[in-house]
């Protein structure tokens, strides 16, 4: 949570244990407007990661844009929360889509990414943006 972008999107199983999925957003586009196509493979790709999501026929799926997450010190890990209960949005009965997860697992790439560098660079991109703005203003 605390490397994430203004343009990621968090989802997660409703009311279980599942792998926290974000998908980053291109500029510019909004978290409402996120394709259904793509809606659905993030939903797919966290109930397939539920211990208890992946052994029922259909879940729900919460997701939100990134900067609606809370976490608190007094918070179990994994557990989450939000400030604005109005910025987060259901998918109801998620069924499993074998051929969409086979699909996804073939095109599916390993990589460790360093989170923090990445988050760092973005935020120095930003700062020179804002500086090259505020340049012109005057």
């Amino acid at each position: 949570i605390r490397f994430g972008w203004k343009t990621d999107v968090w989802f997660h199983v409703d009311k279980m244990s599942s792998a926290h999925v974000y998908l980053r957003l291109p500029e510019g586009m909004s978290w409402k407007d996120i394709p259904e196509d793509a809606l659905n493979e993030c939903a797919q790709i966290v109930k397939a990661n539920s211990i208890e999501g992946s052994k029922l026929s259909t879940v729900s799926v919460k997701y939100t844009p990134w900067d609606n997450l809370k976490k608190t010190c007094d918070m179990e890990v994994g557990q989450i929360g939000f400030f604005d209960e109005s910025r987060v949005r259901t998918i109801d009965r998620v069924k499993k889509d074998a051929l969409l997860l086979k699909k996804l697992n073939k095109t599916k790439a390993q990589r460790s990414p360093d989170l923090k560098e990445e988050k760092e660079k973005l935020e120095m991109k930003e700062r020179a943006k804002m500086k090259a703005e505020s340049r012109e203003k005057r």
